[in-house]
């Protein structure tokens, strides 16, 4: 999926493909819980979670991975020796199979985001 024309996140969900389809409804459950007060939004073809409008958390479902997108330097940077074994890119974490996905990871950085605004980059 390069990118969706999904208008919400249950219809993004729905067209995912199905090996990865149970992966990312666990991870949206666990944006849900830990970014209690953000809005779910769909932004450039993903499932976004905005604070006073701005996204700070994304995931995707793409051709060769599955991403999450941490748009706050702030977290990426505390969290540095953790995500150092992880293939990232400047903002996104990669998940080649989705088995792979560490949902413990990222409820850790989930969490961080919400304790404190941030800029994001």
């Amino acid at each position: 999926m390069v990118r969706s024309t999904a208008k919400d996140v249950e219809s993004y969900l729905a067209e995912v493909p199905e090996d990865r389809r149970e992966v990312l409804t666990e991870l949206r459950g666990l944006c849900r819980r830990e970014l209690a007060d953000f809005t779910e939004v769909m932004a450039y073809g993903m499932p976004a979670y905005e604070r006073d409008g701005v996204a700070e958390v994304a995931f995707a479902s793409q051709k060769q991975y599955i991403s999450f997108y941490l748009m706050r330097p702030d977290v990426r940077d505390a969290f540095a020796g953790r995500l150092a074994a992880q293939d990232m890119g400047k903002g996104c974490l990669r998940f080649r199979k989705p088995q792979a996905v560490d949902l413990v990871l990222l409820g850790d950085l989930l969490r961080a985001t919400a304790a404190r605004p941030g800029t994001v980059a």
